[in-house]
């Protein structure tokens, strides 16, 4: 008989939620990092090329993080004939990393004791 993990607190389900690991997946790699990072330096939107001098990889292997990055929603592709620009989408990463710490807040060790104080949920 396999014992059950106990159940999440119910203050601690956003957070739950909010731990994608698309997202996460997506920052977790050395180049797809520095590739963000070029790409929030420039200010603009770049292509595949120019992003490429960050990062010791053939291009397709920098359009395959690009693609991760934005399957991930951290950055948004648009395509201008035959080029593809990206630009890192500051507004979801802000606001994500915002949620995630609210989430954090709201789960810390005294919202999980007044939960389990709490009578009757």
């Amino acid at each position: 008989m396999s014992k059950r993990p106990p159940p999440i607190p119910r203050c601690c389900r956003r957070l739950k939620e909010l731990l994608s690991p698309p997202f996460f997946r997506a920052l977790g790699d050395p180049n797809r990092l520095a590739l963000l990072t070029r790409l929030a330096g420039c200010c603009e939107p770049c292509t595949v090329t120019e992003l490429s001098a960050c990062c010791p990889v053939d291009l397709s292997v920098v359009s395959r993080h690009l693609a991760i990055l934005r399957e991930a929603g951290i950055v948004q592709s648009e395509r201008r004939g035959k080029e593809v620009y990206y630009r890192v989408r500051f507004d979801v990463l802000s606001q994500t990393f915002r949620q995630i710490a609210d989430a954090i807040d709201a789960c810390g060790p005294s919202s999980v004791e007044a939960e389990e104080t709490r009578p009757g949920d």
